[in-house]
């Protein structure tokens, strides 16, 4: 695209003459491969001043816009705002790319800095009155505009993104706006720091050989090698990170012991202290709610729902509901059985939290011959993402090189140059697997560069998945667990999202946060299937390829405990729901608000709810009012992958490129209910995803 000749003028600009500009990585051109960060070069110190020069830049290309003494077009308006911002945009990508991967305290210093200057900034583009006036009026003349539906898409979306943030309001309103977006901005980088300084604050150092009874050799491989690490040779140390605890909880037959790890892991932020975020959350819901008031909604739930699939938080709970009920059931059948066993071990104590996940791993051995430890070694973490590759290959034709000389940001880090069939360049991927002291917990994907098309030129993108699955220990590589497999496959879904997005605009790439996941859950289903599993579930030692013997056994007991895994789930996101469907501003007791929306669902106390309020960080950021989004792109994902079973091929070459060419590729250009509706020919079924999970009745 080309933009309006004041516009372009202004990119050619050169950048402001700061001392510190020469030896700023951020003030010149990255010539390194593919254009990458040059992380080695990047340092703490050069973000501020880097982010003060991008909102510069910015408020003058905006200013340009906004100030133009042309009639407002789509050219020299919409096109021209998507395409501002560039030289911001490269600061922000590596900077929280890092605050979420390889913090450290003067990062989370520059986080607390840069926070609200950002607040202001989006707010001045927003609230900008000349600008909105321009925006307002190629909305009005649109219907004479003659644009192609990717355009029309992109002025409606940027309409109603400045309408949403404010830039219809009176004066009086947008000063109160401004004080509600600073106040949510500062207490959003607070949260998180406080979560990451509680997760990693918890040691549980043991040094009896009795106390790991029950736990498996990798495990405790792993807990002495984090111990060494820590200068406590000798002994075994358990933290709360993923590959730590759940294999803990999962095996320990030290009953307290499991009580210990599990009640800190419930119990972060939530005891008081610099790292209890009690308050903020209590904060962040009244904020929120007045907010969404503000801009005429009843609700934050009503004001964030009403760009998603499920438009309206009636639309959401009818969902939620329809899965929390036979869900419910098959969580209170799993608990009997779990009792049953328990009663021989412990006869007359009632199972709680901690025993859960104890005893419904000798379930699963018991009722169906399934040791999750005699899978592990068929899940060497190299041979699972090589396995991903080949299905993607499968899928869409494309291929994965890694490249050795791809600068990256922690030595752990590798980087794939991804390419289409016919050899073209399509994209760079990062993989980033192991926890970290600075990296926070779970996983996710997210983009050093995303893709658009500028000066007619496509942009490439980079794109990371980052993870947090177990180490290497001992002689052994890093051994997978069937959920860290589904959770790789998981994760490399969105990154195939992002290389594959094939928009013009930067403003369309995006999609709504309930369908954000259908790319990302329907790969897990390649992830167990017997055919994708022989080419890559390989015993770590002997190469043998996994059994299908066990391959039958892992497949019987596939929708064993999705009663427990589904309800955990679905008390979070009502927890989520009942927050923000709060219709006042007044402070809560974080504690009994949670307790009385987890009795009025009737969670049984066995099951704790997925993430408490206190640690849930979610929807402390994109997902408030939609951590739903996991089911209801389950239900999408579900079926969307039906699709292939229909065909009788898991990779149907023209159901692969029906799904790439009218979901993958497509962001946000189209209303995603349309875009299922135009793959499957339909509107989506519940169905498909509660057969699967076992829960259809």
């Amino acid at each position: 695209m080309t933009p309006h000749p004041a516009f372009a003028a202004l990119l050619a600009l050169p950048v402001l003459a700061d001392p510190a500009a020469a030896v700023n990585p951020f003030f010149s051109e990255w010539k390194t491969p593919f254009g990458v960060p040059p992380f080695a070069e990047i340092r703490e110190e050069h973000f501020l001043p880097a982010f003060r020069e991008g909102i510069a830049q910015h408020d003058r290309e905006v200013a340009a816009i906004a100030g133009s003494a042309e009639p407002a077009t789509f050219a020299n308006t919409i096109e021209a705002l998507d395409a501002s911002g560039q030289f911001l945009e490269r600061v922000g990508a590596v900077f929280y790319n890092l605050t979420g991967a390889e913090t450290n305290p003067k990062l989370q210093a520059v986080n607390r800095e840069v926070a609200p200057l950002m607040a202001a900034h989006r707010d001045d583009v927003q609230l900008n009155d000349r600008l909105w006036q321009r925006v307002k009026a190629v909305w009005d003349a649109r219907e004479a505009g003659r644009l192609d539906r990717e355009q029309a898409r992109l002025l409606e979306r940027t309409y109603k993104g400045f309408v949403r943030a404010g830039a219809a309001l009176t004066p009086e309103q947008k000063v109160r706006m401004r004080a509600l977006n600073a106040e949510l901005s500062k207490l959003g980088v607070e949260f998180g720091d406080r979560l990451l300084k509680a997760t990693k604050a918890f040691r549980m150092v043991l040094d009896t050989p009795a106390d790991l009874a029950g736990l498996p050799e990798g495990t405790r491989l792993a807990a002495a090698a984090a111990a060494e690490k820590a200068g406590l040779k000798g002994k075994w140390l358990f933290t709360l990170d993923a590959p730590s605890l759940w294999p803990f909880l999962e095996n320990a037959e030290n009953r307290e012991l499991r009580k210990r790890m599990l009640t800190a892991y419930l119990e972060r932020c939530n005891q008081g202290g610099d790292t209890d975020t009690n308050t903020i959350v209590s904060r962040v819901a009244a904020l929120r709610a007045e907010k969404a008031q503000l801009l005429g909604y009843r609700t934050w739930a009503d004001y964030g729902l009403e760009e998603n699939m499920a438009r309206t938080p009636a639309g959401v709970y009818g969902l939620l509901e329809q899965v929390w009920k036979p869900a419910l059931a098959v969580a209170k059948r799993e608990r009997a059985d779990l009792q049953a066993l328990m009663a021989k071990d412990l006869p007359g104590e009632a199972l709680q939290p901690w025993d859960w996940r104890y005893y419904a791993t000798k379930v699963k051995l018991a009722k169906y011959d399934l040791d999750e430890e005699a899978l592990k070694p068929y899940f060497p973490l190299d041979r699972v993402r090589e396995g991903a590759f080949y299905v993607a290959g499968r899928l869409y034709g494309i291929t994965f090189t890694e490249k050795k000389d791809v600068p990256v940001y922690h030595p752990e880090v590798r980087a794939f140059e991804v390419k289409e069939k016919d050899g073209r360049h399509l994209g760079l991927l990062y993989v980033d697997y192991h926890p970290r002291p600075g990296k926070r917990g779970g996983a996710w994907m997210s983009a050093y560069r995303s893709p658009w098309v500028k000066d007619g030129r496509k942009v490439d993108p980079v794109v990371v998945n980052v993870c947090n699955f177990t180490r290497p220990a001992g002689d052994r590589p890093a051994l997978l667990t069937d959920d860290e497999v589904r959770t790789l496959f998981h994760e490399f879904g969105h990154a195939l999202n992002g290389l594959f997005y094939a928009g013009r605009y930067r403003g369309t790439a995006g999609t709504p946060r309930d369908f954000v996941e259908l790319p990302s859950q329907v790969m897990e289903n390649w992830a167990m299937e017997p055919e994708v599993l022989k080419v890559y579930a390989r015993h770590y030692h002997t190469g043998e390829v996994i059994p299908a013997d066990l391959v039958a056994r892992l497949r019987r007991a596939g929708t064993y405990g999705q009663g427990f895994a589904t309800t955990e789930y679905m008390a979070a996101a009502l927890l989520d729901m009942d927050w923000h469907t709060l219709a006042d501003t007044k402070p809560r007791d974080t504690a009994a608000f949670e307790k009385a929306s987890l009795a009025k669902w009737g969670l049984i106390p066995e099951i704790p709810v997925r993430y408490r309020s206190p640690y849930f960080n979610h929807i402390m950021g994109g997902y408030a009012a939609g951590y739903y989004s996991y089911i209801w792109s389950a239900v999408l994902d579900s079926d969307a992958f039906q699709a292939f079973k229909e065909k009788g091929d898991l990779f149907d070459p023209a159901t692969a490129a029906a799904f790439r060419g009218k979901i993958l590729s497509r962001g946000g250009t189209e209303d995603p209910a349309v875009l299922f509706r135009d793959f499957r020919g339909r509107d989506p079924k519940v169905d498909p995803l509660l057969t699967k999970r076992g829960l259809a009745f």
